[in-house]
This record gives structure tokens, sequence and C-alpha cells, in this order.
């Protein structure tokens, strides 16, 4: 079956770096684009990145332009993001995602997500 399992969340103080990893399996990896989402209790879960298949384009939210970096490692079937100067607003539940069909900045576009990973930037 077509699971997505994230980890490299955990507690960093603000200004600090970390490296979320997304290990896929059950799909041709290469033929999907992947997405990073985050969700705070109470708000809706909002993009943050997003990375094609082909090409490895990358979209990224304006709140993160410059401070993360999506990318991908086709051969071991795992999308990453680097956070740096991380900021308590960071502070979120992050969940990696396959692409399906439609804007990369939606949640509808994507269809199956992994458990999430918990990132906390204290101030």
């Amino acid at each position: 079956q077509v699971q997505l399992v994230e980890s490299g969340g955990g507690l960093v103080q603000a200004g600090g770096s970390l490296r979320l990893s997304c290990a896929a399996s059950g799909r041709t990896f290469p033929n999907y684009a992947m997405g990073w989402f985050r969700q705070t209790p109470g708000k809706e879960r909002e993009f943050v990145a997003a990375i094609t298949q082909v090409l490895s384009k990358t979209y990224y939210a304006d709140s993160v332009k410059g401070r993360f970096t999506i990318s991908r490692d086709n051969a071991k079937k795992t999308v990453y993001l680097q956070m740096n100067s991380l900021k308590p607003e960071d502070t979120a539940v992050y969940y990696c995602a396959f692409h399906y069909s439609g804007d990369y900045y939606f949640t509808d576009s994507y269809d199956y997500w992994g458990q999430g990973t918990q990132v906390t930037v204290s101030s």
C-alpha cells in the first residue's frame, strides 16, 4: 500500500535548522510531484513547499521562501525539507504528501499523506 513516513522533527531554538525527511513506498516515486504542508491546532493545513517530478521545479510559500529548501532523491524515494533560520511561527506538525492533480498550493491536489512530524521552535 502507499505509505509516507516523515522524520526529523524536534525542538530547536529560533535561528536554528532542521532537516525533515519523508520516505515513500507503494508508488513509482519518480512519477509524482511531492509537497510539504504544515498545521497548527485550530488552523487549516497550509502549503509550505512542493517539488515536481520532472526537472524538480520547486514552489514555496512566501512565509518560508529563502529559508526552506525542498529536494528529492528518487533513488532513495525520499523528499526532504531543509529548514534554516527557523522562527517560533514555524512551529507546527509538518506533513508530506503525494501530489495527484491540480494546483500545488491546495491540499485537495494531494491524495496520500504521511502521519506528520512535530517541529517546535522556541524563542
